[in-house]
């Protein structure tokens, strides 16, 4: 988040930006407490169908949203609008913290909905999210004794080399490039989560 802060300039303090950032703190921490009291993982077989849809979403973008010229980062929804937009800001926030797998696409995805502007606006904004939902969700379960610090803490120093290196990308590149990334990540990991659930059953059943 920290090199793509540039991109909100203007943002804090906006009214709009708390009726995004509540919702998905308040679905990042109800869903880590989900995922304490259940410890259910059925919730995978959704993972790669949601990272796909939204891929397909950021494809279609173009499309589904007319794009502001302006390349404002504030958001262009009706006011009739706004309680959907929160409804679905809270679904990624409880997926985030029950789950999190392919969430900075989620994100994305339901931001491109509310944001017409310039999708390294849109990715900046879901940084911030992510950051604070991620972050509550991590509160939840360090409390609950649910971390395993053995592989937490070399995935949290991976996780912000990673984001740092990634906001310096976005930083400098284009919006095309960025969109162009933002998609290539997207198909791979819903490749990936669709092959880790599936494959296995696949190749048993080309064995037999």
């Amino acid at each position: 988040m920290w090199r793509t802060r540039s991109q909100l300039e203007g943002v804090f303090g906006r009214g709009w930006l708390w009726l995004l950032l509540i919702p998905s703190v308040v679905g990042g921490l109800a869903g880590a407490m989900l995922l304490s009291r259940t410890d259910n993982r059925n919730f995978v077989q959704l993972v790669p169908w949601l990272v796909l849809v939204a891929a397909v979403v950021i494809v279609l973008r173009p499309i589904l949203v007319r794009r502001d010229e302006s390349g404002s980062v504030h958001p262009d929804i009706t006011l009739a609008l706004w309680p959907v937009a929160i409804a679905g800001i809270f679904l990624v926030g409880l997926y985030g913290g029950y789950f999190g797998s392919g969430i900075g696409i989620l994100m994305i995805g339901a931001l491109s909905f509310i944001s017409r502007g310039d999708i390294r606006h849109v990715v900046a904004v879901k940084n911030f999210l992510t950051l604070c939902m991620r972050g509550a969700a991590i509160l939840v379960l360090v409390f609950e004794g649910n971390v395993n610090w053995t592989y937490g803490v070399p995935m949290a120093i991976g996780g912000l080399i990673g984001g740092y290196l990634g906001g310096m990308i976005s930083h400098h590149s284009n919006r095309t490039v960025i969109r162009s990334i933002v998609i290539t990540i997207g198909f791979a990991a819903s490749v990936y989560y669709f092959w880790k659930l599936y494959g296995p059953a696949v190749l048993r059943a080309g064995a037999e």
